[in-house]
């Protein structure tokens, strides 16, 4: 098997074999931050295939690797994605609320982190290169911990991907590719719609944010049958939350001071954490803003 690099939370492989090509995930069971219901996930993911949904073909699952067909593609860039393109993500997204799949699980959404003066405090101690950094936003995290806690979720809750981002993404012939299922579960649709279109409407950071690609997500939802909820803050809460959370969980890596034998490189950890530091105040004070796609 070769190593494909670059993943933000397990290892992958692709795996070049007699009966075609296969991607071989060995997921991180050292420090995941929220339980993986493999069996669940894999039967989602074996219904939206079967209906059509354009992603690779789940072959098999354990508790400590997933396989799945290899597709051939192009990166989506983190940059904002044409029209059509968005468009067709918003037809996905309603195509997969739509499918009727038993899931035994509710939703749930890993303890909101307050402990970022310990952080900072250890980051400091150990040197870290982005120490200085994350002592000037301690208030802010906690801010925004505040935010995530308190913000209304006006529902439906859906069963969904919940990651539709563009690095779980391909282009194949300027069609979408949707990877990496194994976040799927229960969300707020809100959350669900504000991340995916936000995420293909701007580039990295927030200055520039197209409007129209934003929209263009949402025009595809409605016209394949979704409903809209309705607008407010929480359209954003999903997303900032998550990113908290994860920037957490790489913090805590690259403290420990050593590469794990699994999960992302420690450099990559490294570069989540400074993104985190400075993206997550600036995601924060624009969320008035960010509002006004809503309209």
């Amino acid at each position: 098997m070769i190593r494909v690099h670059g993943g933000f939370a397990n290892r992958m492989y692709r795996l070049d074999t007699d009966q075609g090509s296969f991607a071989v995930k060995e997921l991180n069971l050292v420090d995941r931050r929220l339980t993986y219901h493999v069996e669940d996930v894999f039967r989602f993911e074996r219904a939206a295939f079967a209906a059509g949904i354009p992603m690779p073909e789940p072959i098999s699952a354990s508790d400590s690797t997933l396989v799945h067909r290899w597709v051939e593609g192009e990166k989506v860039p983190e940059a904002p994605v044409s029209a059509a393109y968005a468009f067709q993500i918003g037809e996905i997204l309603a195509r997969i609320h739509a499918l009727d799949v038993e899931w035994p699980h509710g939703s749930s959404e890993e303890p909101t982190p307050r402990d970022w003066h310990v952080l900072a405090g250890r980051a400091a101690t150990t040197g870290q290169p982005w120490a200085d950094e994350l002592a000037s936003q301690v208030q802010t995290f906690l801010a925004i911990a505040d935010f995530v806690d308190t913000c209304e979720r006006p529902g439906p809750i859906v069963l969904t991907h919940k990651d539709i981002q563009p690095w779980n993404l391909l282009a194949r012939h300027g069609r979408p590719v949707v990877l990496d299922w194994e976040l799927s579960g229960m969300l707020d649709l809100s959350g669900e719609l504000g991340s995916t279109a936000l995420s293909l409407a701007k580039e990295p950071g927030f200055d520039h944010i197209e409007p129209t690609i934003f929209r263009s997500v949402l025009d595809g939802y409605v016209a394949r049958g979704g409903a809209l909820p309705p607008p407010g803050p929480s359209w954003f809460v999903f997303m900032i939350g998550g990113w908290l959370g994860h920037t957490r969980w790489n913090i805590l890596r690259c403290l420990a001071g050593a590469e794990a034998n699994i999960g992302p490189d420690l450099a990559l950890s490294h570069e989540a954490v400074r993104d985190g530091v400075r993206g997550l105040p600036d995601m924060f004070d624009r969320l008035p803003e960010l509002e006004t796609l809503l309209v």
